[in-house]
């Protein structure tokens, strides 16, 4: 296979000269499963799928930055091929050696075709990457940038001093007896963070190992007095933070790939959160913060991205898939020099070839069987949903697949219902098996909270487990994650304290984030000291906390709200790895008040099962009211306060208050013979923190009437 170039002969005979010294080992032609590096005896199997290629090499590297590989392998067509699987197995071989694939084949992008034998590509099923520091991709262009015709123009540069490369790791590892904590969906409060951002603020994280898996598992004790039970941690597959050339217009720095939605690998968790990087030692360290969180009872689920990768457009680098086969791994378009975008990001991956769905499906069992990782929020899985031609699926064979896996059947799997070519399958998103997160869920509340008109039945409906949405599909509440923040927006303080983004710093002149977000200032836009208008963010970040413990589904938080994180109003903070987005655990300090309302809450959800079943509320278990007493009239548009009561059989009777309107209101109590009502919480009282501990609970003061302050909430239990 000719795939060194003449033009490269001095390289080639300093190439042969190095290989001379390396020590005989034995060669055989290997297995074709399974795919990937995998220990077999004293050596290593090779495998990894080209239906398209004509020829493989699989090169070894000393060092990261290495140009030269200190030994090279040709994989013969017939010696070394079953079906489309290229294969071999060497002696000698140990975890933490580098290496990388060379493809040839044909180069023409009109036909879809884009190999390169310059360019070094990663195994898609490579368990650990490393990554030359500081570095980006740009070497790793498959054409010649200077040509006028980009992406038909062949790049002979070779780029191994620069690309990413594989690492071997051994599956050995000491679980304990580590096994899935397989938590019911009713028991279930979700925590959604970022392991770099988590405790890299120089302000108080208190950690030995910031920004990484080790500091993420110091602040365990944090997390289970907060009543989390499931950290959602955003991207930990592999991904290069360096590929954004822009900088930010404010400070002249280079912007950086934080929130990493853009995979290099599937199946890699980052090295650059790993507190030890050398020889894949950060598999080890991932594997540990894993056990350490089961041990002290909460789950990890991982956000991954299915649904493009980082090689981007026509004009990305190839590093990785576009380099392998082209054409089976990306949607292309008619004219196949380009690519098929319902991402948002110049590609999208072929979820619809049996050959990507099998890596989907083998990248999901590995991270349940070898990383005890237990569920999975899917990024824009609608996009997994499509068809040959684009066209959303009712019944997706991979999203079946999945939900049918027999290894996956303990795995929580969450959706986000939704992507960027137009699908929006919330409440109909594949069958039960699915939980979604529940986008409706988080505009009707900020809208009713913000004051709008016609908010009040659909606010209702969110807190009963929103069946409006979910009853026709046969799903439950369970099915429903309920969120007012996440990563992607706002910040809950930030909700309250700007009108509208601000997002200047990541030099996209404001065009990037969402537009309408269904925020308020409250008078001033940004940070104030003024007390009234504290008073009333505060407030609102009570009730929204509250909404979301008390409303039947899944309550998911974001990372810091509960202490008032903010963002200085950027709503899409993708590219600040910086203080914008690193969690400043100086405002726990500063908002002690707000964490213990959300400690409250959530403390009271847990105490209170009749919130959390998984099935919808019957019509005797709930009843709704107007402030008068009488039924609501849910087609008045400008009403603005509900009340319901909650009648439970093993635990106390509740009933909620709700007042989104400016002035105070005084709400009837439902008599309740030979009991008394009891104020659990008041958003508005001038208690800290905004609630009463379990048997400290109020008295009524009347029994016929409470009076419930502008923007609040109140909850009475009946011992």
């Amino acid at each position: 296979m000719p795939i060194e170039r003449d033009a490269r002969a001095e390289q080639l005979d300093e190439l042969e000269r190095l290989l001379s010294l390396c020590e005989v080992q034995a060669i055989r032609s290997g297995a074709p499963l399974p795919l990937g590096a995998s220990v077999r005896g004293n050596g290593i199997n090779f495998a990894i799928f080209s239906r398209h290629a004509s020829g493989v090499r699989l090169d070894f590297f000393d060092r990261v930055d290495a140009s030269i590989p200190a030994r090279s392998i040709l994989l013969d067509s017939a010696r070394n091929k079953t079906g489309d699987i290229w294969h071999v197995w060497l002696e000698g071989i140990k975890p933490g050696q580098l290496y990388g694939f060379r493809f040839a084949g044909p180069y023409a992008p009109h036909e879809g075709q884009r190999f390169n034998p310059d360019k070094l590509v990663v195994d898609p099923y490579a368990t650990a990457i490393a990554l030359v520091p500081g570095r980006d991709f740009l070497p790793a262009l498959g054409y010649d940038p200077s040509s006028p015709q980009k992406d038909l123009s062949l790049s002979a540069d070779d780029d191994a001093a620069t690309a990413p490369k594989c690492v071997i790791t051994h599956p050995d590892f000491d679980w304990q007896g580590d096994q899935p904590l397989r938590r019911a969906w009713e028991s279930t409060v979700i925590y959604e963070l970022h392991v770099r951002g988590y405790t890299m603020h120089p302000n108080g994280a208190g950690v030995s190992f910031p920004g990484t898996y080790r500091g993420l598992v110091e602040k365990i004790p944090y997390l289970k007095d907060l009543g989390v039970t499931a950290v959602e941690l955003m991207p930990i597959e592999e991904f290069n933070e360096h590929h954004l050339l822009r900088v930010n217009p404010q400070t002249g720095e280079r912007l950086r790939n934080y929130w990493g939605y853009d995979p290099l690998s599937f199946l890699a968790p980052k090295a650059s959160y790993a507190s030890v990087r050398d020889a894949g030692a950060h598999v080890l360290e991932f594997k540990e913060m894993i056990r350490t969180f089961h041990q002290a009872g909460i789950e990890v689920i991982l956000d991954v991205v299915f649904n493009h990768t980082v090689e981007s457009n026509e004009l990305g680098p190839t590093v990785c898939l576009r380099g392998i086969d082209n054409t089976i791994y990306y949607w292309l378009d008619d004219d196949k020099r380009f690519y098929r975008d319902f991402t948002g990001t110049g590609q999208t991956i072929n979820a619809a070839h049996p050959v990507v769905r099998d890596l989907i499906l083998d990248a999901l069992r590995y991270w349940v069987m070898e990383m005890h990782v237990d569920g999975f929020r899917f990024d824009l899985a609608s996009v997994l949903g499509r068809d040959r031609g684009g066209h959303v699926l009712a019944d997706a064979p991979l999203l079946e697949r999945i939900a049918e896996d027999p290894i996956l059947r303990d795995a929580k799997l969450i959706a986000e219902a939704w992507d960027a070519a137009g699908a929006y399958q919330v409440g109909s998103f594949s069958d039960r098996r699915w939980a979604e997160w529940n986008g409706r869920f988080r505009d009707d509340v900020r809208r009713f909270w913000r004051g709008d008109e016609g908010m009040m039945s659909r606010f209702a409906s969110r807190i009963c487990g929103s069946s409006d949405i979910y009853h026709e599909s046969g799903k439950g509440p369970e099915s429903s994650i309920n969120f007012v923040t996440c990563h992607d927006g706002f910040t809950l303080n930030d909700l309250v304290s700007y009108s509208h983004k601000h997002n200047d710093a990541n030099g996209e002149n404001g065009r990037d984030g969402a537009s309408e977000n269904y925020s308020a200032n409250y008078g001033v836009e940004g940070a104030s000291d003024d007390p009234a208008i504290e008073a009333v963010r505060v407030r609102q970040i009570r009730n929204f906390l509250l909404t979301i413990a008390i409303s039947r589904g899944v309550p998911m938080l974001l990372a810091g709200d509960e202490f008032r994180r903010s963002q200085g109003g950027n709503n899409n903070a993708y590219c600040q790895d910086n203080e914008t987005s690193w969690v400043d655990w100086a405002l726990l300090e500063r908002n002690p008040e707000v964490f213990e309302f959300a400690r409250g809450v959530f403390a009271f959800r847990k105490a209170h099962p009749v919130l959390r079943r998984e099935g919808f509320y019957r019509d005797d278990e709930v009843r709704w009211f107007q402030p008068s007493g009488k039924s609501p009239d849910w087609f008045d548009s400008r009403q603005k306060c509900l009340a319901c009561l909650i009648r439970s059989d093993d635990s106390a009777d509740l009933f909620l208050m709700f007042n989104a309107g400016t002035e105070a209101v005084s709400f009837a109590v439902p008599p309740r013979p030979g009991d008394v009502w009891r104020v659990a919480m008041d958003t508005a009282a001038s208690l800290v923190p905004g609630f009463y501990r379990p048997g400290e609970e109020a008295a009524l003061a009347s029994t016929a009437s409470y009076l419930v302050q502008s923007r609040s909430s109140v909850v009475l239990g009946a011992r």
